[in-house]
């Protein structure tokens, strides 16, 4: 921990995260007419609230493995904050010139999994959809532990595996349709492409290009 007191500086840019949830709160209305992108397939899915536990694990998963990241790699840890960043404020454009909405099922019964749906549901207006936030930054990570180098076993099993749930949840829960996931799973994966392959390859001919000149 002691060779990590000069990247501490860098656990500053966190706070783009908490700011980027104020920016998707405030958009996280309906001025105008939503769109409803339901397909046949998203009808047939059932709403399952024990999916509620993985849909708020989300919280922890995302900061904790940016923490995580930091701590193994910190040119990691700051290239997948950066793809984070990008991918969610693409989404807010989007959802400025193309609001969605997600129509809710009724809540009925007791039970501790329908109450915290019901507290989801109550803190998160049904719009801000298409592509889904949750799942753009569980991707995010997923890909950024690609390039940790000797994960334990344990993260090389459970960040997919955790990731993968949470990104199914949202279905589950009634948050989001089908198009809303792999809407994300896509702009992630193009963002992605450009922080971690373009810009590396850049930098690397850049270096090498310094090195052949000294």
């Amino acid at each position: 921990m002691k060779n990590k007191k000069k990247d501490l500086p860098y656990l500053l840019f966190l706070l783009v995260m908490p700011v980027l949830g104020m920016i998707y709160k405030l958009i996280n209305n309906n001025p105008r007419e939503a769109v409803i992108l339901s397909t046949d397939l998203d009808k047939v899915i059932p709403f399952l609230p024990i999916f509620i536990v993985p849909y708020i694990i989300w919280y922890a998963f995302i900061f904790g493995y940016l923490l995580y990241f930091w701590y193994k790699d910190t040119k990691i840890y700051m290239r997948t904050l950066t793809l984070i960043a990008i991918g969610e404020l693409i989404c807010f454009l989007i959802y400025f010139f193309f609001q969605t909405t997600v129509p809710r099922p009724h809540l009925a019964g007791d039970g501790i999994f329908t109450d915290l749906v019901g507290m989801i549901y109550s803190h998160d207006q049904p719009y801000n959809a298409f592509p889904s936030i949750h799942v753009l930054t569980t991707f995010a990570i997923i890909l950024g532990s690609l390039h940790i180098q000797n994960k334990h076993m344990i993260h090389k099993i459970f960040i997919p595996l955790m990731g993968s749930l949470i990104i199914i949840s949202t279905l589950f829960v009634k948050q989001h349709y089908i198009l809303d996931m792999f809407g994300s799973m896509f702009l992630t994966s193009f963002i992605y492409g450009i922080v971690f392959d373009v810009l590396e390859y850049k930098i690397s001919k850049r270096t090498e290009t310094v090195y052949v000149k000294d």
